[in-house]
């Protein structure tokens, strides 16, 4: 099963949180609302959940093996840092072109 699209819905600059995305596998099958976490050390990836009547949280969707996990949460926080690299780039070109010259 091959990623073939990764997309990054809404980034947050405030909070834990920092993005949302939709992941499509093999161009059939998409999965959404994937979050990328803030943590201690580093990003990570959280699957979509529910919350269960008694509060605990469910995934909804994840991966089976350690091996699928690292290779969805690498190519998520990659596209992550390049979606938000971009962003970054364009906000300091509007505040350049903004700013008055001397």
């Amino acid at each position: 099963m091959d990623i073939t699209d990764i997309r990054v819905r809404k980034i947050n600059s405030e909070g834990r949180m920092k993005a949302v995305v939709s992941v499509t596998f093999d161009n059939c099958f998409v999965v959404h609302d994937i979050k990328v976490i803030e943590g201690q050390e580093k990003l990570f990836v959280a699957m979509p959940s529910r919350k269960t009547p008694d509060g605990e949280f469910k995934d909804i969707a994840h991966p089976i093996n350690s091996e699928m996990r690292e290779v969805l949460q690498s190519a998520i926080i990659s596209k992550y840092e390049e979606v938000k690299d971009f962003e970054d780039s364009k906000e300091t070109e509007a505040d350049t072109a903004s700013s008055p010259e001397e």
